[in-house]
């Protein structure tokens, strides 16, 4: 297992710490939850850059990034709905782009194309990790400062559903041909 692969294994290792943090009373569980969620997204840009300066791009990279990615901001979206700091039908509209994206890719990948992030889809993973970072601080921590959280799930709703039409766009008429849905 090379460097990259075992930094985004350790992404999803860090969700089971940030669930547990986010939904058990304890006195600073909201600074534990946001270190938890800092180091686990400090992952995904650390094992992009290892990956690139050691030449060690996979495949398997490719593909298991994105789910790391993916389990990661669902199971913190999933936990802020519990929490009431983010409307469902706002994770329910995210976590769609994701699950639909995800398909493309497996139906891709099944006819030897993998689809990499676009750069769309990197800027959705910044503003989704900043978002739910103050998400989580919340009005405890940010005060006033608070509303930025709440224009930041709207800037990764836009920008979540721009990077799934260029998706459909660039990879839609291939996927959805008939020979592929043969």
């Amino acid at each position: 297992m090379n460097l990259p692969i075992f930094l985004t294994l350790l992404r999803i290792l860090f969700i089971p710490g940030l669930v547990v943090a986010l939904l058990t009373e304890f006195t600073g569980k909201e600074l534990t939850a946001f270190i938890i969620f800092v180091l686990a997204a400090f992952t995904d840009s650390l094992d992009g850059i290892v990956a690139r300066r050691r030449k060690q791009i996979t495949a398997i990279g490719k593909l298991l990034d994105p789910i790391a990615d993916k389990l990661l901001i669902a199971s913190a979206f999933i936990c802020l709905v519990q929490l009431g700091a983010v409307s469902a039908w706002m994770v329910v509209i995210i976590l769609g782009r994701e699950i639909t994206v995800t398909g493309f890719r497996a139906i891709a990948s099944s006819k030897g194309v993998i689809i990499s992030a676009s750069r769309i889809a990197k800027l959705k993973m910044l503003f989704e990790s900043i978002t739910i970072g103050l998400l989580i601080l919340g009005e405890k921590y940010l005060g006033s400062f608070s509303i930025l959280a709440q224009i930041g799930l709207w800037i990764v709703i836009v920008t979540a559903w721009t990077s799934a039409v260029e998706y459909y766009i660039k990879y839609g008429p291939f996927i959805l041909s008939k020979e592929s849905l043969e």
